[in-house]
């Protein structure tokens, strides 16, 4: 029997995206949509796209005895918004997956980033920082999983080998990244507008990026030590994908690209989702699928590492890694329903 799933916020563009991939999931079934907004109206109406998979499924203003009882919850909403949803389906549904920020850090380090205290502390201690190619351990342990953002997961995946062999200095770390439009959501904001981003570049969250907490939570729990990094990420006109671009400095004596590149491959040896590359990734490869690409490089003439991660922010980055972390859950296989091929040209 297939297992009973509900999506919280289903009508923003990652609630969308988990409808399209547990649309080809062969073990789960969607039962119940909600989106306050559009409550009332056919999933097929708002995203066409979805008509033929979910027929005249309708979404619903969210009331968390709705969901009682299903499997697993995927709680799609906007940072500040989980954490009063989930001290209900918590008690309510098997497993929650939170594809927000509420769950993924500690509430001190929360409240010193997002400027505010966590409303639901005493949940914290359930949820795994939801990244299985570093924390699946961790995550088969806990109930509920918050997966992390898309930003975290592209820097994380590009330094993890790097610093959780010791090979590069755990302080002074930069991350550029460089993502598609739809990582600001499906709500009218102006950056958003296409007059406003096409053919434009733009940084932005200057030193205050939110998700500079996550990148530092995840490579310190490899590093075993605080972890400092300048992150600084921008806006390009693409649709989709991120593209991470990392520099480190040497914490070893004797790297050579030649040496990072089978140190990586040797760390992500098995992992059905994350491809080392002799060659720079880029987002294109990696469209509509939960692929990393990822490739490594060290500047004899500088003394520098310089990693690189390629993904789909709203599929390894947002949605399909959602997936991935509920299939562990369930202890389902962890690439079920989930492509690890993007879609060319």
């Amino acid at each position: 029997m297939a297992y009973r799933t509900g999506v919280v916020g289903a009508s923003g563009y990652t609630g969308a995206e988990l409808l399209r991939l547990l649309a080809g999931h062969p073990e789960v079934d969607v039962v119940h949509v909600t989106a306050d907004a559009n409550a009332g109206r056919e999933v097929g109406e708002l995203y066409p796209s979805l008509a033929s998979a979910y027929g005249s499924l309708r979404y619903a203003a969210l009331d968390p005895a709705d969901l009682a009882g299903l499997d697993v919850a995927f709680v799609a909403l906007p940072h500040g918004e989980s954490q009063r949803v989930v001290p209900a389906l918590a008690g309510a549904v098997a497993h929650v997956v939170d594809l927000g920020a509420d769950f993924r850090l500690p509430a001190g380090v929360y409240e010193r980033w997002y400027g505010t205290p966590h409303d639901a502390p005493g949940l914290l201690d359930r949820f795994s920082f939801g990244l299985p190619e570093l924390f699946r351990a961790e995550m088969a342990e806990r109930p509920h999983v918050a997966a992390p953002g898309c930003y975290p997961t592209a820097a994380s995946l590009a330094l993890a080998p790097a610093i959780a062999r010791g090979l590069v200095e755990p302080a002074g770390i930069v991350v550029n990244a460089c993502s598609g439009v739809s990582g600001r959501g499906r709500g009218l904001s102006a950056p958003s507008l296409f007059s406003e981003a096409n053919e434009s570049v733009s940084a932005y969250g200057l030193l205050t990026h939110r998700h500079t907490a996550e990148i530092e939570l995840a490579l310190g729990r490899l590093a075993a030590e605080d972890v400092q990094v300048l992150f600084t990420p921008h806006l390009v006109p693409m649709t989709r994908g991120i593209l991470a671009t990392c520099t480190a400095r040497p914490a070893t004596d004797g790297l050579s690209t030649a040496k990072l590149l089978d140190e990586y491959r040797d760390f992500y040896d098995g992992e059905p989702f994350v491809r080392v590359l002799d060659e720079p990734p880029a987002t294109k490869a990696t469209w509509s699928s939960n692929a990393v690409h990822v490739t490594v490089r060290f500047d004899e003439r500088t003394g520098t590492v310089l990693a690189l991660a390629a993904e789909d922010n709203l599929v390894k980055g947002a949605s399909g890694q959602a997936i991935q972390g509920a299939n562990l859950l369930l202890g389902l296989p962890e690439v079920l329903g989930l492509p690890a091929v993007g879609v060319a040209p």
